[in-house]
């Protein structure tokens, strides 16, 4: 298993029609490293975005996709996918605010 940090945990937001819709009800969608566990992400939110509390973290694997250039195959690069789900008191992540 990887030494990960908390700032290398969290790749980039997803920013997509239904994870924007979920973020009413407190829930936020990331994609992460590949090797980081639920506690590692819950820490990296935390520590990452001032004053939000994580209530549960839900965590998806999602293989690469099968790629055709001519006669050649190949598969993209395997992602993991994170929804965190904040406490009822807890501030909201403020980069989905101006989205």
């Amino acid at each position: 298993m990887a030494d990960l940090k908390y700032y290398d945990v969290i790749l980039r937001p997803v920013v997509t029609e239904k994870s924007m819709n979920m973020m009413s009800e407190k829930k936020y969608t990331f994609y992460v490293h590949p090797e980081a566990n639920k506690a590692q992400i819950k820490e990296a939110v935390q520590r990452m975005f001032e004053g939000t509390k994580v209530r549960e973290v839900k965590t998806m694997n999602l293989d690469g996709k099968t790629r055709r250039r001519g006669m050649i195959f190949g598969k993209t690069a395997k992602k993991k996918k994170a929804v965190v789900f904040l406490t009822e008191d807890s501030k909201d992540i403020e980069i989905f605010s101006g989205l």
